[in-house]
């Protein structure tokens, strides 16, 4: 492999860095709620997500008092920065602190620039989670391991974002939900979905069914948890076409996970691949024809050729 390679895609080892990774994940709760409670709703929670830059992750934009602000993590220099659009600003210093202070630091920041917030201060998707301002056992962050999961983010969203140009009907945008703590694109057939049964620890059914109101195949990318102790990229379809779970899939370390019910691609398979780029589209790819094939999606109608640089679709 070479150092070029290594360096966009970083070796990951969940077990190293499980204590950062949960800290880190209630940190972006923090901010992602700040986001939720000022931005008028979209489908599919889009309004809530968070979006990977070059030096980490935003909140883009937030309308606030005629204005805007946003929240940055700078997973470069660990800063977390608070901005406004007059020019105004406040930075948060990310180093190892309990979730309590993270959230006691961010509300004094906002306050400090006149902004008004009130969340809802308990984590969303989390079993057994406490909140905020009462969380003292998550206070971990290796600042290297935080910057190699940027990393990983940064070339998984290239190749997710390459991936979406070759779709014309409904997709998501490449965003991270903090609510399950990954980096997430959706396709869509245009067909509503049966209802959602919910039952998504400390998220309302509500919102879980307006999420899965129509039908999707959708890949991601998470850095592992659950009975997944390792960094991964999956796939699913909602609902899940017949035959779904057995179908044949690329690279050959895809797999079906009964337990999840999606298919997952190691991340470690990914990394060590001659062409990690590749090895991922494939597992895209195969994985989205996989549920289109077999849920009669108008493949015909709904895609297009990869886009490429300063080249104009063909109609």
């Amino acid at each position: 492999m070479t150092g070029s390679i290594e360096a966009r895609w970083p070796a990951l080892p969940y077990a190293a860095w499980k204590d950062t990774l949960e800290t880190l994940h209630l940190w972006t709760q923090v901010v992602g709620k700040v986001r939720l409670a000022l931005t008028p709703w979209q489908n599919h929670s889009w309004h809530v997500t968070l979006y990977v830059t070059a030096r980490g992750l935003t909140t883009s934009p937030i309308p606030y008092g005629g204005g805007d602000f946003q929240i940055d993590f700078d997973f470069i220099d660990h800063v977390l920065w608070v901005r406004l659009s007059d020019g105004r600003f406040r930075e948060i210093k990310l180093r190892p602190m309990t979730v309590a202070q993270f959230y006691a630091s961010l509300m004094a920041a906002l306050a400090g620039l006149g902004i008004a917030v009130r969340i809802n201060a308990m984590p969303n998707e989390i079993p057994g989670a406490v909140p905020f301002p009462q969380d003292s056992a998550h206070a971990s962050y290796d600042a290297d391991a935080v910057h190699r999961f940027w990393r990983v983010l940064l070339a998984a969203n290239q190749v997710f974002n390459h991936f979406r140009t070759s779709f014309l009907g409904k997709v998501s945008p490449v965003h991270f939900f903090w609510g399950s703590f990954d980096l997430a694109v959706t396709r869509f057939s245009g067909r509503q979905a049966p209802a959602h049964p919910g039952g998504v620890p400390n998220l309302p059914d509500d919102v879980a069914r307006e999420a899965y109101s129509h039908e999707v195949s959708s890949a991601g990318f998470w850095p592992g948890g659950g009975p997944v102790d390792y960094a991964a990229f999956y796939s699913y379809a909602y609902p899940a076409p017949a035959g779904f779970a057995e179908a044949t899939v690329k690279p050959p370390q895809a797999f079906f996970s009964q337990a999840l019910g999606e298919f997952i691609l190691p991340y470690d398979a990914v990394r060590t691949a001659a062409d990690p780029d590749a090895a991922l589209m494939a597992f895209l790819q195969s994985t989205y024809e996989a549920a289109a094939d077999r849920a009669a999606w108008d493949r015909g109608v709904l895609e297009c050729a990869l886009g490429a640089p300063k080249k104009v679709r063909p109609v």
